[in-house]
């Protein structure tokens, strides 16, 4: 990487890590300090405070994308960083589920992820820019290993109302990143031609890798409505479960940093891609074969070792190939698209993952969604030959 393209990869990365550690630090003691508002004890409505946020992000990603093609992509990322901010403080003063209704919206509202994809393709080059999406897919996972640590310990010292005043505060200092340490973006000719909504829906690669999004974060939320379970019942305490997803994480990145990166730059990228969509349906099997039993705590720490190296790998390599498969003149609008799909996925993995799980347990749960990936896997297995990036 030049060190333009550093200075781009990291700053970028670290916006979003700011703002999904706002966002999965509140998740594992929602349910549990939402029961202390009035009505807290009404499981639909915290539900509803939960999943909302996916909604409202979902219904506005192509917007920003396209907000920002015109507008410009750092001006966007301010102003949806200030809303996601005004958000958790509505949040954090909020006295009943209505007001966390209220401030999970907005924070959805904010629905920057498609800008910050947009931004950093802008400023990287082809042969680089797979090694920069991983920096914000890492952020991801790192995230949300963080906030299983963090969030029971800030939960017990401050509360919810605490834990999104921290949100807000981490979606300021995500501004201050933006104003001063993302290099300025590239503008395009002025004869170049703005992307319309329909030539980015119309567009068969964008939206072969925006199913493929759509099913791989609907399965990593679904998967989690079964597997916490499953640990208690293969000995693991909930408050000790972080002892099983920060090594399985820690083994993904170091996996994807020794796999992904040196087998792209000879041309495998496609490879690597199908090959790890066909691990995560083979986990999601397995899964469902363990769950027909008494779970094995280590039999489940190998699986979820081998299924954060593949979603890693996922996370890392997805949006390198959709941003490089966007038409140039409408990246930010396609991007919208296939963050709307991603977002949209987490809201019918919760919705669709609790159903499965009340309907018919763990192996029905398990069985769905490996075969939700093989439906995906089918589609994808048509897409182009991706070369090598030329140095």
């Amino acid at each position: 990487m030049t060190p333009l393209e550093k200075r781009s990869s990291f700053s970028l990365a670290s916006i979003y890590a700011l703002r999904m550690l706002g966002l999965f630090v509140v998740l594992p003691v929602f349910a549990l300090e939402a029961a202390k508002y009035p009505g807290g004890h009404d499981a639909g409505l915290v539900g509803l405070a939960m999943g909302i946020y996916g909604l409202t992000q979902g219904a506005l990603q192509i917007a920003f994308g396209a907000a920002s093609d015109k507008l410009g992509r750092k001006k966007v990322l301010v102003f949806g960083l200030l809303i996601f901010a005004a958000g958790s403080f509505v949040a954090a003063a909020a006295d009943s589920l209505l007001g966390l209704i209220v401030g999970r919206s907005l924070q959805g509202a904010g629905a920057v992820s498609a800008v910050v994809t947009a931004l950093l393709a802008d400023q990287t080059r082809d042969v680089v820019r797979t090694k920069a999406m991983a920096l914000v897919g890492a952020s991801i996972g790192l995230m949300f290993a963080l906030s299983l640590i963090l969030a029971p310990a800030l939960s017990a010292v401050a509360g919810l109302s605490g834990l999104f005043m921290l949100t807000g505060f981490l979606a300021l200092g995500g501004v201050a990143v933006v104003i001063w340490g993302v290099p300025p973006e590239p503008s395009l000719p002025i004869e170049v031609p703005k992307g319309s909504l329909k030539e980015v829906l119309t567009h068969i690669p964008s939206l072969r890798n925006n199913l493929g999004v759509f099913v791989l974060h609907a399965v990593l939320l679904a998967m989690w409505v079964a597997v916490p379970q499953m640990l208690v019942d293969a000995g693991l305490s909930k408050e000790h479960h972080w002892w099983a997803y920060l090594p399985a994480v820690t083994f993904g990145f170091l996996v994807m940093g020794k796999t992904l990166f040196p087998l792209e730059r000879k041309g495998y990228l496609r490879a690597v891609f199908l090959g790890s969509a066909m691990v995560i349906a083979l986990v999601m099997f397995s899964l469902a074969f363990v769950a027909g039993g008494t779970p094995n705590l280590w039999c489940l720490l190998a699986i979820l070792c081998i299924f954060f190296s593949a979603s890693n790998i996922l996370e890392a390599c997805q949006p390198s190939i959709a941003s490089r498969a966007a038409p140039p003149h409408a990246r930010g609008m396609a991007m919208g698209f296939y963050n709307t799909l991603q977002s949209l996925g987490f809201f019918v993995g919760g919705a669709a993952g609790g159903a499965l799980m009340k309907a018919g347990g763990a192996q029905v749960l398990f069985g769905v969604c490996g075969l939700a990936t093989l439906i995906w896997l089918l589609v994808a297995w048509f897409m182009a030959p991706i070369e090598a990036p030329a140095r």
